[in-house]
C-alpha cells in the first residue's frame, strides 16, 4: 500500500486541499472549517494522513486515518 498525505493550506484568500507534492489544489474553500470537514472525509476514505496548516503555513495539526508510517508505540 502506498503512503498518501493531504495538506490543508491557505493560498491567497482561499483554503485548499492538496495532495503531498501536488502543484494544483484538489479543491478550494472559502473557510478553513469547510476545508477541514471535506479533507477529513477524503483522508478517511483514502486511509491517509492529513496535515492541517495555520494561515502562516506552519503545521497546526496532524491526523492519521489508517496509514500512519510512524504509529504510536504503546
Amino acid at each position: 500500500m502506498s503512503y498518501k498525505e493531504y495538506h490543508v493550506t491557505k493560498d491567497h484568500n482561499q483554503w485548499q486541499l492538496k495532495g503531498v507534492k501536488a502543484e494544483k489544489a484538489i479543491k478550494t474553500f472559502n473557510t478553513k472549517q469547510e476545508s477541514i470537514d471535506y479533507s477529513v472525509q477524503i483522508a478517511k476514505n483514502q486511509k491517509a494522513e492529513l496535515v492541517i496548516h495555520k494561515e502562516d503555513g506552519t503545521i497546526q495539526d496532524k491526523r492519521s486515518y489508517g496509514n500512519d508510517p510512524y504509529p504510536p508505540r504503546d
